[in-house]
């Protein structure tokens, strides 16, 4: 692989950035400082420092973060906040977006990639990848809206597949899901006369929240999730 697209795949800037970067002698490869942008490298042999950190090479990368209240799952908006701007410095951002989405009031887990078989993958309604939620109701939830909940309701055009519902106190539930519709969690306790008060993801696929803290972000393997 040319150093310069090595550079701009590990998110040091564009082809022209990463090209003044080398003329600058900000760049060594194993110990001898660079001289060209076009030099070819072996990625993941050659050992290439940047301002004194060492690069590592990924093709595919992986990032779980607490979403905050308050920011819309989008790569931009000309309006509001997006989870974009809650990624740290250290996150390659290149080619990097969110997989499916959470609602500007919810928190919980969300996963970012720039493998787009991952995503779509992931959000297939054929792999059946599961979504557990955090419910807190307006009201208590009985026995019978919890069995209409599991069998499914209909949403406006749209009849819900079966869900898990686990009680946690007579107004705070675990709900599961394989879906991702627009305001599925809402509209599904709206279908049983209930309303969601505070809704947070706690895992996607196979990973969890765990003790991650609010607005948290770390990096992860495409097998933590599926």
């Amino acid at each position: 692989m040319r150093l310069d697209k090595f550079l701009t795949e590990c998110g040091i800037g564009s082809r022209k950035e990463v090209k003044d970067v080398i003329s600058k002698g900000l760049v060594t490869i194993n110990g001898t400082k660079a001289k060209s942008p076009q030099i070819n490298i072996k990625e993941n042999i050659d050992e290439v420092i940047y301002d004194g950190k060492k690069l590592m090479y990924k093709e595919f990368r992986f990032y779980a973060m607490y979403k905050l209240a308050g920011y819309i799952t989008a790569t931009e908006d000309p309006r509001d906040r997006t989870v974009m701007d809650l990624l740290p410095e250290w996150v390659i951002q290149k080619d990097l977006f969110p997989v499916g989405r959470l609602d500007k009031d919810t928190e919980g887990l969300l996963v970012f990639t720039n493998d787009g078989k991952f995503a779509h993958d992931v959000l297939s309604p054929k792999k059946h990848i599961y979504k557990k939620y955090y419910v807190e109701l307006r009201d208590v939830i009985g026995e019978e809206e919890m069995k209409q909940l599991e069998a499914g309701v209909d949403i406006g055009g749209h009849f819900t597949k079966p869900a898990i519902v686990e009680k946690i106190e007579e107004k705070k539930i675990f709900l599961t899901i394989d879906e991702g519709k627009f305001h599925q969690i809402k509209k599904m306790l709206i279908a049983v006369e209930n309303e969601v008060t505070y809704l947070k993801r706690v895992t996607f696929g196979k990973f969890q929240l765990g003790d991650m803290k609010p607005g948290e972000v770390i990096e992860i393997d495409r097998t933590d999730v599926i």
